[in-house]
């Protein structure tokens, strides 16, 4: 899987470079995204403006990551494609998430 990790402001910023977000990666982002967080990363981005589609496994790892963050972290979701929000307004996820449309406004807040 091909992630891009940045520093920027105090926050981590993940770019996922991959277009779909499915079964076939989903275990692989989590275990890549929570190695992050146990390293001590706690104010992550997640830039998914590559993502164009995201099946309920790869929802299912993107929730585990929040939960994995717990109270003591953040995780903000910039860069959301069509696609991908159709899947978490389907889903009322988009009132879980944190969605910005831009990875400085997702860093900002």
């Amino acid at each position: 899987m091909l992630m891009e990790d940045l520093s920027e402001a105090g926050c981590l910023v993940v770019s996922l470079k991959e277009k779909r977000l499915d079964a076939v990666i989903a275990a692989s982002f989590r275990e890549a995204m929570v190695a992050r967080i146990d390293q001590g990363h706690r104010n992550i981005v997640l830039d998914m403006s590559q993502v164009s589609f995201m099946d309920s496994s790869g929802l299912g790892a993107v929730v585990y990551v929040l939960k994995h963050l717990g109270h003591t972290g953040r995780l903000h979701i910039c860069g959301v494609t069509p696609g991908v929000m159709a899947v978490l307004k389907l889903t009322r996820m988009d009132r879980v998430f944190k969605t910005f449309d831009t990875r400085q406004a997702a860093i900002a807040a």
